[in-house]
């Protein structure tokens, strides 16, 4: 059908525009059993007008009266362009079903994604890798009745709103194949704790959309931009960037160990939100490297990226202990803007001018290193901040090539190994994490019952045993001294921050007009040591500010800052949003993909990723030997 609509006596104006067989305990990193027991609980919107519930029996009451009736909801010439803080209200007042929303996503998905199964140029978009048709359809009929049936104060919020998951996170009954065929079969039993939460808000779970080979890549090449699909979508999360920008899902769970929300947040012009480690479970994920891996969602705006961040939030101390770190109850994450022509009063935003770009290289100050469309929004967005009443101040920031700075990420410091080589600091945590997980120990008894699979996963892993056996001989001491070693580092970077009298940081994730799919540099100009906020614990949060002057890509920052330091870094990102929504709210126009250029699903040549592009911490390192 088609994705237009009309959602009667919503105010008419015009839109921003659119622009031209292991288990699963085993293999996803742990059970996600327990997930129904320990899901945050929502509660709907209500239209303007409604009656709410008995005073007190609202945890989430102010969620709701945030919200904007049904009567201050724009009117959009496309089912598919509304936010879904707008879409928790139209579903409720019955302007909208959640049968119709999810129809219209799937025709955009028929008509733009190109064949599903495929871990390359498939002739589309290909943001979807593949999609449950009729369990959509289904969950979308069992929303509608949940919201008929009410009252609409105890209907969780994402009820009826479509989502698609990336390719690493566990749905039950589907295949998880984490961007390559060398993991067919992988049939979830279970969902993860994640997709389990949004399931029990009643979301509608359309689909897995498509990771970079092995959530490998910052870059990607499977995906076609949402823009331009010429240019790359960013990765590892790279369907899950595209999907959400391109009208072909509400919003997106990516996960990251580093750089593969961001990355495709930026180069797709969504707003995402990085957690902070141990905030989201990130139990049922093929994992890369726990202790770094992060879950969280990629949406139009950052207020409908806090609408589903709070949903999955929260404790799963079976599965993940490391979720027992976060504060709990979490503080509220906002979901409306400050009031007032200066919501930002009294926070310093600090710009760290030793967070190098791999254009300049170490010694220059980043926004020297931006591209003139770049530098432009860079400076103005620094005075739209200023105007709304923050203090935006250069700082140095920490410096992480000094060796004093930096004993833990950057640091050329090897620890001794009894039987063994020396390792890095980095390599004496991660590397236990994974064997206490059974990481090559699982991708072995994959094979092992996959024969099929198995050459494949050799080239990418090498020889399994003698990984684990190496992991398994790191003693305790030096993986105690790596930890140490990383304490300090984040409190080194706090007393930066401390020292300048900084709230949280801005950057430029990437300062220069990306590059095509193939045959060119894919990336010129990115954040150097994009994986640093991973290693520190700390959140970022990205969302467009612009978009260049030459092929009309986007432009995203991100505020970033201490470890659980989300409600402060999304209220400012939710009070520009609502001051300066012609970023967020452009579309991309639908490119016109030719019938003949749509490929089967098909056998793909290995992904080779430089280890500057890489996200696995460990390869990272090999680039900055």
């Amino acid at each position: 059908m088609p994705d237009t609509h009309d959602t009667s006596r919503t105010a008419p104006v015009p839109d921003a525009g659119v622009r031209h067989r292991v288990s699963r305990r085993t293999f996803l990193g742990g059970s996600a059993a327990v997930a129904g027991a320990t899901a945050v609980t929502l509660v709907a919107a209500e239209p303007a007008g409604a009656t709410h519930e008995p005073a007190g029996t609202d945890p989430v009451r102010r969620l709701l009266d945030e919200l904007p009736s049904a009567g201050q909801i724009p009117r959009r010439t496309r089912i598919v362009d509304y936010e879904i803080a707008e879409l928790i209200v139209l579903l409720r007042a019955r302007r909208l079903s959640a049968v119709e929303l999810t129809r219209a996503y799937l025709e955009r998905i028929d008509r733009l994604n190109g064949p599903f199964e495929t871990y390359g140029d498939n002739g589309g978009y290909n943001a979807f890798v593949r999609i449950d048709r009729a369990g959509a359809l289904a969950q979308a009929a069992a929303a509608d009745k949940r919201l008929r049936k009410g009252p609409s104060w105890a209907v969780p919020p994402l009820c009826g709103i479509p989502f698609g998951i990336k390719d690493s996170v566990g749905i039950r009954g589907l295949e998880a194949k984490n961007g390559t065929h060398a993991y067919s079969g992988n049939l979830a039993y279970r969902d993860s704790t994640v997709v389990a939460r949004l399931r029990e808000q009643g979301a509608v779970i359309i689909g897995h959309t498509v990771a970079s080979a092995f959530s490998g890549s910052i870059a990607g090449t499977f995906a076609g931009n949402a823009w331009n699909p010429r240019f790359v979508p960013g990765g590892s999360s790279q369907g899950s960037g595209v999907a959400t920008a391109a009208r072909l899902a509400a919003a997106t769970i990516g996960e990251e160990t580093g750089g593969s929300i961001m990355m495709p947040a930026a180069a797709n012009g969504a707003s995402a939100i990085k957690p902070s480690l141990g905030l989201v479970s990130t139990a049922g994920v093929m994992p890369l490297s726990p202790g770094y891996d992060v879950l969280g969602p990629i949406a139009r705006s950052v207020r409908d990226a806090s609408l589903v961040l709070t949903a999955i939030l929260g404790p799963d101390p079976a599965p993940d202990p490391l979720t027992l770190a976060a504060p709990h109850p979490f503080p509220a994450l906002p979901v409306a803007a400050r009031r007032g022509h200066r919501p930002l009063a009294g926070l310093t935003i600090g710009v760290p001018q030793t967070d190098w770009m791999t254009r300049g290289g170490t010694g220059i100050p980043p926004a020297q290193t931006y591209d003139p469309d770049h530098r432009a929004a860079f400076e103005r967005f620094k005075r739209e901040l200023v105007g709304m009443g923050a203090r935006v101040q250069d700082f140095a920031g920490l410096d992480v090539t000094v060796p004093e700075n930096d004993p833990y990420f950057r640091t050329a410091d090897r620890l001794p190994v009894p039987a063994g080589n020396a390792v890095s600091p980095a390599t004496a945590v991660l590397s236990p994490n994974r064997y206490e997980i059974r990481y090559w120990q699982a991708v072995a008894a994959f094979a092992e019952s996959h024969p099929g699979n198995a050459e494949a996963l050799r080239r990418q892993f090498g020889d399994l045993a003698a990984a684990a056996a190496t992991a398994g001989a790191i003693p305790a001491a030096v993986r105690d001294e790596g930890e140490r070693r990383r304490r300090t580092l984040q409190a080194n970077y706090q007393r930066a921050l401390d020292d300048a009298g900084v709230d949280f940081m801005l950057v430029l994730p990437i300062g220069g007009t990306i590059g095509p799919r193939f045959g060119g540099t894919q990336l010129p100009n990115y954040r150097t040591f994009y994986q640093l906020p991973n290693a520190l614990t700390w959140p970022m949060v990205s969302f467009p500010i612009g978009y260049d002057s030459t092929e009309g890509l986007p432009i995203n920052a991100a505020f970033w800052g201490p470890r659980f330091s989300e409600p402060t870094l999304v209220a400012a990102a939710v009070d520009y949003q609502d001051r300066h929504p012609e970023h967020h709210r452009a579309a991309p126009a639908d490119p016109v993909f030719d019938p003949a250029a749509r490929r089967a699903p098909q056998v793909a040549a290995d992904e080779v990723v430089p280890p500057e592009l890489s996200n696995d911490p460990l390869v990272a390192e090999e680039a900055w030997r």
